[in-house]
C-alpha cells in the first residue's frame, strides 16, 4: 500500500526528492506550515508526518501513525493530541544537534575564557585598555574540567571536542547508560561512552558540580529537570567557574544565576536559552558584561535541514522494513 508522507517544515526539493527516492510506495508532499492549527485540514490520508508543529487536532488524523519532529526536545508536544495517542508513535531529531550545538559550545568556552564579551564592549566603545593584560587576561582550556550535564547525543560531542582540546570531561547521566542508543552520525560524539573521567548520577548532582571549571547544560526538560540548577546548585559550583546552557531555559533558575553572577561567585555565563523567549529587553541579563546571550540559535546553521533530511530518510527505511526507529519518544518518561 502507499505511504503519504506530509512536510510541514521547508525542505528543499532536492531534499523531498531524495525521500520519495526511497521507495516506490512513498508520496510525498510538503506543504510550509507556521501553527499546528494549519496541520490539521492537512492530515486525511496521512500516514507520516515530519512537522516542528505538536498543537494540532487529531479529528482528521484518519492514517497518522508516525510524527517525526524536527526538534530534539519535544517538551512543547507536552499535553498535544498526538503525544496521548496509543496509535501514533513520535520521534525526536535526537542526533542530528550534536555538531552545530557542540561547537558553539566550544566557542562559548574559549568566549568566555579569554573575556570575549568585554573585548567586544571595548571595541564598540573604541577604548584601548591601559593595562590590557590585567584587564583581559583569560584562562587556558587546556587542563580544565567541563562537567557535562546530560550525556545525549549533544553533551557526547561536547566531551569529544573538548578532549581534542586537553580538557578534563566528567558526565552527570540520569540513565546511567555508557552507550549512546539514539542516533548518531559516524565519527562524531562518544557512542560508547568512554571520554568521561568520571560518571556521576542526579542524586550525585552536588559533587559533580564542583568538580568544574564549566558546567554545559544539555538535559532534556521535564519534570525532573525543571528548575534543577537552583542557587543551591550554583554555589555547589567552584568559585570561578562558567556555566553554559543550551538545554532549555526553565532548566536553570535565572534569578538565582543572576545572584551567583552578582556575587562573584560565577565567573561568567553563556546562554542561549530562556525560560521567557524573547527575552524581555529590560532583562537585567542584557547588562551583564559577563554573560554571551544568543536567542536559541545554537543549532541554527545551514547544514541543519540536511541532517536532518538523513535522520528522517533512515527512519523512513526503518519504518517501511518494520524495524524500530531512531529516537523513539519515551512518553512515560517525558523525553
Amino acid at each position: 500500500m502507499p505511504v503519504t508522507v506530509l512536510s510541514t517544515t521547508n525542505l528543499t526539493e532536492e531534499q523531498l526528492q531524495r525521500l520519495a527516492s526511497i521507495s516506490p510506495r512513498l508520496q510525498v508532499r510538503q506543504v510550509f506550515c507556521r501553527s499546528g492549527a494549519q496541520v490539521g485540514p492537512l492530515l486525511p490520508g496521512v500516514e507520516v508526518l515530519l512537522t516542528q508543529h505538536g498543537d494540532f487536532s487529531l479529528e482528521q488524523a484518519d492514517r497518522l501513525r508516525w510524527v517525526q519532529s524536527t526538534m530534539a526536545g519535544v517538551d512543547q508536544f507536552l499535553g498535544s493530541p498526538m503525544m496521548r495517542s496509543p496509535e501514533i508513535v513520535v520521534t525526536t531529531s535526537s542526533g542530528i544537534h550534536a555538531t552545530p550545538i557542540a561547537e558553539f559550545v566550544l566557542g562559548a568556552m574559549i568566549g568566555l575564557a579569554r573575556k570575549f564579551p568585554r573585548a567586544w564592549h571595548l571595541q564598540e566603545e573604541h577604548i584601548w585598555p591601559e593595562h590590557t593584560w590585567r584587564e583581559l587576561r583569560g584562562e587556558d582550556l587546556r587542563g580544565k574540567t567541563v562537567g557535562i550535564l546530560g550525556y545525549g547525543s549533544i553533551g557526547r560531542e561536547i566531551a569529544r571536542l573538548a578532549q581534542a582540546l586537553g580538557m578534563r570531561v566528567v558526565a552527570l547521566s540520569a540513565s546511567g547508560r555508557r552507550r549512546d542508543e539514539g542516533f548518531c552520525f559516524p565519527g562524531v560524539g562518544d557512542p560508547e561512552g568512554r571520554i568521561p573521567q568520571a560518571w556521576y548520577r542526579p542524586e550525585q548532582l552536588v559533587a559533580f558540580l564542583g568538580e568544574a571549571d564549566f558546567v554545559v547544560i544539555s538535559v532534556p526538560l521535564t519534570p525532573k529537570t525543571r528548575g534543577m540548577i537552583d542557587l543551591q546548585a550554583l554555589r555547589a559550583m567552584k568559585r570561578g567557574a562558567f556555566l553554559i546552557n543550551v538545554a532549555r531555559g526553565e532548566v536553570l533558575q535565572e534569578e538565582a544565576l543572576l545572584i551567583a553572577l552578582r556575587e562573584g561567585w560565577l565567573a561568567g555565563a553563556a546562554l542561549d536559552v530562556f525560560a521567557q523567549e524573547p527575552l524581555p529587553p529590560d532583562h537585567p541579563l542584557y547588562r551583564m558584561g559577563n554573560v554571551l546571550l544568543t536567542p536559541h540559535i545554537s543549532a541554527a546553521t545551514r547544514n541543519y535541514n540536511e541532517r536532518l533530511t538523513e535522520l528522517f530518510a533512515e527512519n523512513l527505511r526503518r519504518y517501511l522494513r518494520g524495524e524500530p526507529l531512531w529516537n523513539v519518544f519515551d512518553k512515560e518518561r517525558g523525553y
